[in-house]
């Protein structure tokens, strides 16, 4: 897996914009470029903010014998920088540190008019002065050009840089008045390792991008905004409530047989009623068999029961009332409800054609005892006495205080009870070793029962491991819990596989950070792996990854992780991401089908901020909580708009949801 996130420096240009939009049109601010490779960084900058752009040089002033190490800096003007520590520790005369600065500050000149062409320096003073570079790893030449600059006495100095380490943005947001750091990959490698290229940038192309940047402005063009916008204008289809027209749809689908439809919510109504609208249709007229959600398996194999006629529950409704871990709403709202009667009545028009119906799955872990219960149950209609062997392997779980997943992985990762792997492991084993001499005896219905008791099982294993690293190792338990999804939907195809004698064809629906290809996202840069990056890995081809992106209204959500549902508003979207350009497309709704749009997909290529709210919505500090970095034409391979959306309905409405957030005035920082 690559962590690259930028295709090249003016691209991770183009992904600080977003960051930097309150600039744009300012007339005191000025964006000047480290040379040589922060000035192609700085160039995107400027023409997005309607800014000047200019260079500021720094040479580092290497120690005697020791040329890496920094005894100093020079700067554009003659500043000199120092470096007190260093040059007392190596006890270097004042005549080598004279002499190294004459040196280095005569290339340093040769360079700035080589660069600036005749042009004279640009006056600092009182003015916004952005410095932008490809990427810091130290961070030494940025804190010489940052005190450098204090010197010109300017307004404010603001540092852009598309990737550094955590301590370094820190280090350096200490000295500037502002610190805008895209990506903080963890560990940070190198710099070069954020780009697909990084050749070294040149003299000429610095001179090149000068003089661009001083004509557009004197030609009075600069911001590519508008352009992208008429991109997306030119090349938008029509949707009826989130819905494609059925030849859109089925053009996009075509014949791949995994759908993978997003949300950017947990809680918005438009999302749910599309994607159940479209599911409709994909089973209805192309043959669609699964279902597949971004739920506890148990639970939605209880709805699975249910819309085959099996099970004990006489109404959808009730066939719901296993979801009953937080968020209760996710899955009991009216949206569903109507989902899962449909589905069922679909089933019974079916009658006896197996082939023609359709099912419900979970594709997640957390289930870890309920998941338990369905093997013992199984097992004990079948052979009780592995039942006891499973209820023996599983008691080691009883030993663990709290009785859920996370007090044993608490109690797991600092070491205050022995960890259950190897039980698990056992017992996932055993039920395998029998699995045939269960379905000969009792035939078709248990194979499949069993097939659900083996992937109750395989779910006991992986929440076992997810419980356990989500304490001490956060990137690993994300990549556990995304590796079980996708080899529950390739558990899921095999067995279809083999029950109906043909490949199946399976929608599934999970939020958008699951169904985007992470590999074009900055989670690239945390090493983190979804189901959307591995279903387009497994099945090349044969998916189609569809996301959902709002501007604004409200959504269904907990102010904190476990709290009652809420209704609350949505904040317009931030300037500068995907949703702010495509509300500015003017249209309420509409569907970008990137096959079919080549000008808006390469419009939306570059990274771009992009909205996720879970469960949680916390609105104040809603730019650390719910924005990341995107590549969108990538991520997907359509996205629908909805550009003002609306809570979706819990089947359970609490007093907080039924009056819905008071309106408030929001805080101008994020």
């Amino acid at each position: 897996m690559s962590d690259r996130l930028f295709q090249d420096r003016r691209d991770a240009g183009r992904a600080l914009v977003g960051r930097l939009e309150r600039y744009r049109d300012t007339p005191d601010v000025i964006v000047v470029g480290l040379p040589r490779g922060g000035v192609p960084v700085a160039y995107e900058i400027a023409v997005a903010l309607n800014a000047p752009l200019d260079t500021f040089l720094v040479r580092k002033l290497g120690a005697p014998g020791r040329e890496e190490l920094a005894m100093g800096a020079i700067a554009s003007g003659g500043v000199i920088v120092l470096n007190e520590d260093v040059i007392q520790g190596m006890k270097i005369p004042p005549e080598v540190i004279q002499e190294t600065a004459e040196r280095e500050g005569r290339e340093l000149l040769r360079r700035e008019k080589a660069y600036r062409e005749g042009r004279p320096p640009p006056d600092f003073t009182g003015r916004t002065v952005i410095v932008a570079d490809d990427g810091l790893a130290t961070g030494a030449s940025m804190r010489a050009a940052v005190e450098a600059l204090r010197r010109h006495r300017p307004a404010a100095i603001v540092v852009a840089v598309p990737a550094a380490p955590e301590s370094t943005c820190r280090e350096i947001g200490a000295m500037a008045d502002e610190m805008v750091c895209a990506t903080t990959p963890s560990p940070f490698l190198a710099v070069g390792r954020s780009y697909w290229d990084f050749d070294q940038t040149t003299d000429e192309e610095v001179q090149d991008l000068l003089r661009t940047a001083s004509r557009s402005r004197q030609a009075g063009t600069g911001s590519r905004g508008s352009t992208e916008v008429a991109a997306v204008r030119l090349e938008a289809l029509p949707t009826e409530e989130g819905v494609p027209r059925e030849e859109d749809l089925f053009e996009l689908v075509g014949d791949a047989r995994f759908v993978l439809i997003g949300e950017a919510s947990h809680g918005t109504h438009e999302f749910y009623e599309a994607r159940a609208r479209m599911t409709r249709r994909l089973i209805e007229e192309k043959g669609f068999c699964a279902v597949a959600v971004e739920a506890d398996w148990p639970d939605a194999y209880r709805v699975n029961r249910y819309v085959h006629g099996r099970g004990d529950d006489a109404t959808a409704e009730e066939a719901l009332r296993g979801f009953e871990r937080f968020p209760t709403w996710m899955w009991r709202n009216t949206v569903v409800l109507d989902f899962v009667a449909w589905l069922r009545e679909h089933n019974d028009r079916a009658g006896r054609e197996e082939r023609a119906k359709a099912g419900f799955y979970g594709l997640d872990l957390y289930s870890l005892h309920r998941s338990i219960h369905e093997v013992v149950a199984f097992l004990e209609r079948v052979d009780p006495r592995a039942a006891a062997r499973a209820r023996e392997r599983y008691a080691c779980f009883d030993h663990h205080a709290g009785g859920d997943g996370r007090s044993y992985g608490f109690a797991a990762a600092f070491g205050a009870g022995e960890p259950c792997e190897r039980q698990v492991v056992d017992q996932l084993a055993d039920l395998q070793r029998h699995a045939l001499e269960y379905v000969r005896r009792d035939g078709i219905l248990t194979q499949d029962e069993l097939f659900h008791a083996e992937q109750s099982a395989r779910t006991v294993k992986a929440a076992e491991g997810y419980y356990r690293m989500m304490f001490s190792e956060k990137v690993s338990s994300w990549n556990l819990r995304g590796r079980h999804m996708a080899g529950t939907l390739d558990a899921l195809a095999e067995h279809l596989t083999r029950r109906r004698g043909r490949p199946p064809r399976i929608v599934v629906w999970a939020h958008n950070s699951h169904v985007g290809d992470a590999r074009v996202t900055e989670a690239a840069a945390r090493g983190e792996v979804n189901l959307g990056r591995l279903a387009r890995e497994r099945y090349p081809g044969e998916c189609r990854l569809i996301g959902f992106t709002t501007y604004a209204g409200a959504v269904t959500a907990a102010e904190d992780w476990g709290g009652p549902a809420g209704r609350v508003r949505v904040r317009p979207a931030l300037s500068g991401s995907i949703e702010a350009l495509l509300h500015e497309a003017g249209n309420k709704e509409f569907l970008l089908s990137f096959g079919l749009a080549p000008q808006a997909a390469e419009a939306l290529r570059p990274p771009r901020l992009e909205r996720a709210i879970g469960v949680v919505y916390r609105p104040r500090t809603e730019r650390q909580s719910h924005y990341l970095h995107a590549r969108v034409a990538d991520q997907f391979d359509a996205v629908i708009h909805i550009d003002e959306t609306r809570a979706v309905e819990p089947l359970e409405r609490t007093a907080g949801w039924e009056e819905g957030e008071v309106p408030e005035t929001y805080p101008t920082g994020v």
